[in-house]
Formats: C-alpha cells, structure tokens, sequence
C-alpha cells in the first residue's frame, strides 16, 4: 500500500500529470479571454504539452511564458487570420441557413469541405508555430503539408478535438466544471502524442540536450580529469 503512494509510483505520476494538465489549462484559459493573445496561448500550451509528451524536462508556468514572449508576434498574426477566416466561413453558414433552398446542394457540401479543410489545418498550425522557427506563410503551408503527411492521423485529431464540445452538447453546463481545468489541454495532449512522430521526422538531429545539472557534473568531472593529468605530469618530471 505504501508503494501505491511513492513518488515514482504509476498513481502518483498519473495525478502529477493531471495536475499539470489543470495548471496548463488554467493559465492557456486565462489568456485565451484576453483578446489578441489566444495565438499566442495555443502555441505556449503546445510546446509544454511536446515537451510532456517527450519526457523532457520542463516547468509549466516558465515554459508556457517563454514560448508565449518567444513567439507572441507571429502567433497573433497567425491567431487574426484564423479568426478572419472562421469569421468569413460563418458568415457563409449564416447565410445558408438564412436563405435556407437558395443554395445549391453542391455549394453547401463545398462549403463544408473547405470548413473540415481549414479546421485541420488549424489544429497543426500552433504546435508547428511551438516547435519550428519559420514565416508565417511558410508556417501556413507546412501545416497544410502536415495535414495531409499525417492522414490518417489528422482525422482522429479532429475527433479528439471534438470530445469537449460533444461533451457540452450531451452534458449542458453540468460538464463546464470538468472544461474549465481540462477542456484544451486534455484533448491537446492527445493530439501532442500523435503529431509528435511526424514531427521528429522534419527536426534536425541535435545532440543531446543537458539539463544544467548534468552540465555542472560534466564540466566538474572534465576539470578533474583536467587536475589529474597536471598531477600526473608532474611526477613525471620529477
């Protein structure tokens, strides 16, 4: 029983990713209120989420504030033209559904081609925004190429993405609690586990990566290797 409560115990490494999922969801929410900072709170959520999602070493709070500073511009470009576009696809719907037989069948299936289109493509955009330094065109079209290269891995991140508002639809308000400390970040930590592989296939091998204590007790044991060749070539001249 007492090792059902150790620190590297499945149950307790389970709750402390859930609680990091909570304070993840808490602080993206937070942001995504503020106007013009929704972008940039996507992309800092999903670059900690990568980060979980590989094991690596990372704070909550410090790694979403310096993806948030780090990429804040281009996000925010990126965030406006999403909601220009979810925007105009509205307006489309609206009139549809206002002038409901004046459309043809095919310009409403056409319409929603280009709606499930637009949708895949946005959910690559910000965790490709989080991992690669690029343009924003250049952003765009990647994600476009991730979206296609991910088939058909794109079609059950748009399911994943769907379970909140599945949940909201069967639920009503009786599920906004659960939304609140889980409805981004959850889902999102799903999708993390499935563009993550097609990702490594694009990323640039690089060495290793050390934490800063491994840095120290590199540095500390090169220093002693460096003092213990002195010693050697000193008794040596003697």
């Amino acid at each position: 029983m007492g090792k059902l409560f150790d620190l590297d115990s499945p149950l307790m490494q389970f709750l402390s990713r859930m609680a990091d999922l909570m304070i993840l969801n808490l602080v993206t929410l937070l942001f995504m209120i503020i106007p013009f900072t929704g972008g940039a709170a996507l992309t800092g959520m999903h670059y900690v989420l990568l980060k979980m999602v590989r094991n690596e070493e990372n704070y909550i709070i410090k790694g979403f504030w310096k993806s948030f500073k780090e990429n804040f511009k281009q996000s925010t470009i990126i965030w406006i033209i999403v909601c220009v576009i979810a925007f105009v696809l509205g307006m489309d719907y609206y009139m549809v559904y206002q002038l409901a037989g004046e459309f043809s069948r095919i310009y409403v299936i056409v319409l929603l081609a280009v709606t499930l289109f637009a949708y895949m493509t946005f959910l690559y955009v910000f965790p490709l925004q989080s991992r690669f330094v690029n343009t924003v065109s250049r952003t765009l079209r990647n994600a476009v190429m991730m979206m296609i290269l991910g088939l058909p891995r794109t079609i059950l991140m748009v399911v994943i993405s769907a379970v909140p508002v599945i949940l909201l639809y069967f639920f009503d308000i009786r599920i906004i609690p659960l939304l609140v400390l889980f409805g981004f970040t959850l889902p999102a930590y799903g999708m993390a586990y499935l563009y993550n592989g097609l990702f490594k296939r694009f990323e640039p091998e690089e060495e290793e990566q050390l934490s800063e204590e491994e840095e120290l007790n590199k540095a500390i044991r090169a220093l002693d290797e460096g003092t213990e060749e002195t010693s050697e070539k000193s008794e040596d001249n003697n």
